[in-house]
C-alpha cells in the first residue's frame, strides 16, 4: 500500500521543524539500535545540503491525530547519477507511513534525475537487519541488497592525551588553514577506488562553513618520510553525547600499509581524550576495498551496529 491511511497527511518541513524531526529520529534510533545516534546539526545538514531543497525533496507524514510519523529526504551532494533515500518513520505507529513516503521519493528521484541530466539513476536506502517491515518495503520497491555499512566505536577511557610515537619515517600535525584545498583533493583521490561520492572543494568548503563549530586542531594532516601520505578530518557532530567523530580517514594509495592510517587514528584519539571526550566513533563501508574495518578494529573500535544497504536502478529512457 503506498497511499497514506485515512486522515493522515504530508507536508514540506521548514527549519522550524527541527525539534520535532530530531524527537523522531532518536526515537527511530533507539528502537532500532538501542540509542540516539542522529545529532541535531545532522538534520540540519539533511535538510539544507547540497541539491536538497525543502520545499521540493523532503517530507513530513502525520497521523490522524496530529503526530508526526515519518520523514523522508534525499541525499546527493554531488549531484551524480547517485540519490541515497532516507525515511525514518516513530516507531511502531509510524509504519504506514513508510511506504508512501517511500513511493513519494522515487517519484521525485526520477525527476531529480532528469533535472541533473542523468538517463539512468542509482537509488540506495540503509536498514538495520531488523528493521523487517523497511525492509519488505524496499524489496517490494524493486531494491537489492548490495552491501553492509557499520557504524564503529570505542571508549576513550585510558586513552592518554598525549598521542603516542609513531612509528619511524612517519609525523602527523594539524592541518594549516592554507592547506584545506589539499585536504579535500586528498579524500577526494584516497577515495576514488572506493564507493565514496566526492563534491568540488567548493562545495565541501561550503559545508564545513556551514556547520554549528569547526574544529580545525581535530583535523591532521600525516607524512612519510616528509612526504604528505593521508589525513583525518573530525566532526563536531557528536560533541553534545561527548564523543569525538571520525568523518574522513584518507591516506594516499602509495603510502598505504605503512601505518598512517593508525598514527592518525591514535592522534585523534587523543585530541578528543584531551577534550574530556568519552567515546570516539566513525562510519565504515564494509566492502571498501582498502580493508578500512580491520584497520578500525586495530586500534580498539567495535561496531555498534550494521545497515544493509539496498541498491534500485531507474532507467529513464
Amino acid at each position: 500500500m503506498t497511499s497514506l491511511p485515512p486522515g493522515w497527511h504530508t507536508r514540506r518541513p521548514t527549519l522550524d521543524d527541527i525539534p520535532e524531526i530530531l524527537a523522531l529520529a532518536h526515537a527511530s534510533d533507539i528502537a532500532a539500535v538501542g540509542e540516539p545516534d542522529f545529532p541535531e546539526e545532522e538534520v540540519r545538514e539533511a535538510l539544507t545540503g547540497p541539491h536538497t531543497d525543502m520545499a521540493r525533496d523532503c517530507w513530513l507524514a502525520y497521523d490522524a491525530d496530529g503526530a508526526i510519523a515519518g520523514w523522508a529526504y534525499p541525499h546527493n551532494p554531488t549531484g551524480g547519477e547517485r540519490d541515497f533515500l532516507e525515511v525514518y518513520v516513530w516507531p511502531e505507529r509510524g509504519v504506514p507511513a513508510q511506504r508512501p513516503l517511500l513511493a513519494l521519493l522515487l517519484t521525485r528521484a526520477a525527476e531529480r534525475a532528469r533535472e541533473f541530466g542523468h538517463a539512468t539513476y542509482t537509488v540506495r536506502a540503509g536498514a538495520i537487519p531488523t528493521e523487517q517491515p523497511w525492509i519488505e518495503a524496499l524489496t517490494d520497491a524493486g531494491f537489492d541488497f548490495l552491501k553492509q555499512h557499520a557504524r564503529m566505536s570505542m571508549s576513550l577511557d585510558g586513552v592518554s592525551p598525549e598521542a603516542p610515537e609513531p612509528p619511524a619515517g612517519i609525523t602527523i600535525r594539524p592541518v594549516r588553514p592554507d592547506e584545506l584545498r589539499r585536504f579535500h583533493a586528498t579524500i577526494a583521490e584516497a577515495f576514488r577506488d572506493s564507493d565514496h561520492a566526492s563534491t568540488s572543494y567548493e562545495t565541501w568548503q561550503s559545508q564545513v562553513d556551514a556547520e554549528a563549530s569547526v574544529a580545525y586542531d581535530e583535523w591532521f594532516v600525516g607524512f612519510v618520510d616528509g612526504e604528505w601520505a593521508g589525513v583525518l578530518q573530525s566532526a563536531d557532530s557528536q560533541v553534545a553525547d561527548g564523543a569525538g567523530w571520525v568523518r574522513s580517514l584518507a591516506v594516499l594509495r602509495a603510502y598505504r600499509r605503512r601505518g598512517v592510517g593508525e598514527a592518525l587514528l591514535r592522534r585523534a584519539f587523543a585530541a578528543y581524550a584531551a577534550k574530556g571526550r568519552s567515546t570516539a566513533g566513525l562510519g565504515v563501508d564494509l566492502a571498501n576495498p582498502t580493508r578500512a574495518a580491520q584497520l578500525y578494529h586495530g586500534v580498539g573500535m567495535r561496531p555498534l551496529y550494521q545497515a544493509n544497504i539496498y541498491q534500485r536502478v531507474l532507467h529513464l529512457g
